[in-house]
């Protein structure tokens, strides 16, 4: 039996996993139940298994029968987000204001599905470590485990990750070698000026002007400071300031992140935000401090390991549906840290809308789209469903609809 026909035939007990964690959201480190959880089925897999490294990570360790080899570290996360989910599917959150809305609830099952087929078939040698690592949407998941000793008392040789991605068709998977995600900081901004009524503006140190003159001024970094060829983020996402309508507010807080592929763009970035943010506020009259925040640092993956992750890969879902992505992605991962302490590759595995089954399934609300009944009837008149989510914005059209040709190729319809 192939390894896909195997997964395959439990895929239902999968799916039941997946509802689960998802109808259960945790936030950040406090992934008590979600542990407990995890650590439950590893056991029953008759896997080895610790909990409370670093707060709420679990770690398992499972032993091939062929003796000793290399170790092999797999890793999952598994916290939520604070996101409110308004669909009504069967398996909702079951948490107001929490919600698996990045698909760390997949990766945990993808994780717990790979353990359970190795405990079955442990003609292997060496070991694999599973790591199910809680807080990783900013939260310090994976430097807190490392500060609990996870590699001294759980030695790897090498470890690998994976992220659901809906740039990457279903059922097909990119890796990169060297850097694969950005770094990313946090920055909070405190200015503080003078409060006057507004009828008066000439009394005061204005603190709202000061923050918007910071927005603005922040945007010419990159722009400016940063290479053309190189590439990086400073997006400002929050600014707070005032109470009243007819008072100039004495304090402002303004706020945001960074994005950046190497970590000297990221101390230069650093060093532009504190530099630019004092002077400006300096030139309304203000004062400003900033604080960083690091969340991750920049993702590289190791060239050996990615090429083995890729080759591994394509054993399973063919040459022509696994590759080296062009570019890396903007978004960031604490898995970062993770392979700062062993070499380490990182992929993602496709999310895209596609078809499933006799299901062509679209990750949106396809009745939106103007030719909805067109695209419908077309489905259905070569004997597929249609499935889609009215709670999303609808992306992804123009290549998810195929059937074969006279030759047995894909043709795509286009919409």
């Amino acid at each position: 039996m192939s390894l896909l026909t195997e997964l395959e035939a439990h895929a239902p007990e999968y799916i039941e996993w997946r509802h689960t964690f998802h109808e259960h959201p945790e936030l950040g480190l406090e992934t008590p139940w979600t542990a407990d959880l995890v650590a439950a089925k590893l056991r029953s897999f008759g896997i080895e298994v610790t909990q409370g490294v670093g707060g709420h990570g679990v770690v398992g360790v499972l032993e091939g029968s062929l003796g000793p080899g290399r170790t092999v570290g797999l890793r999952s996360d598994m916290d939520a987000l604070s996101i409110t989910e308004t669909g009504e599917c069967p398996w909702k959150s079951r948490k107001p204001g929490l919600m698996h809305a990045c698909g760390h609830d997949g990766h945990m099952t993808m994780l717990l599905a790979a353990a359970q087929y190795l405990a079955a078939h442990r003609d292997f040698k060496g070991k694999v470590v599973f790591i199910f690592q809680p807080g990783e949407e900013g939260a310090g998941g994976a430097l807190a485990m490392i500060k609990d000793g996870l590699f001294e008392r759980f030695p790897v040789d090498e470890l690998y990750g994976f992220h659901n991605w809906t740039d990457v068709p279903v059922g097909e998977v990119r890796c990169r070698k060297g850097a694969t995600m950005a770094g990313q900081d946090f920055f909070a901004i405190r200015v503080k000026g003078k409060g006057a009524h507004a009828s008066a503006p000439q009394l005061s140190a204005d603190a709202a002007l000061a923050a918007a003159m910071i927005t603005t001024a922040l945007q010419q970094i990159v722009s400016r400071n940063i290479a053309p060829l190189d590439s990086a983020v400073v997006s400002v996402t929050k600014i707070h300031t005032g109470s009243a309508f007819n008072i100039i507010p004495e304090t402002a807080e303004v706020g945001g992140c960074t994005r950046f592929f190497s970590d000297e763009t990221g101390a230069l970035i650093r060093e532009r935000i504190e530099a630019v943010t004092k002077a400006t506020a300096e030139s309304v009259g203000c004062r400003a401090e900033v604080e960083f925040t690091p969340v991750a640092a920049v993702l590289n993956s190791n060239a050996r390991l990615a090429e083995e992750l890729l080759a591994a890969a394509r054993e399973v879902v063919g040459d022509e549906k696994a590759s080296f992505a062009d570019i890396p992605q903007m978004a960031s991962e604490d898995f970062s840290y993770l392979a700062r302490e062993v070499p380490g590759a990182y992929g993602f595995l496709g999310g895209t809308s596609g078809r499933i089954g006799d299901k062509i399934v679209f990750n949106g609300d396809l009745s939106a789209h103007p030719d909805f009944n067109v695209i419908s009837a077309f489905i259905e008149s070569r004997g597929l469903s249609c499935v889609y989510f009215k709670d999303y914005p609808l992306t992804d059209i123009g290549s998810i609809i195929v059937e074969p040709d006279s030759d047995g190729c894909s043709v795509t319809s286009d919409f």
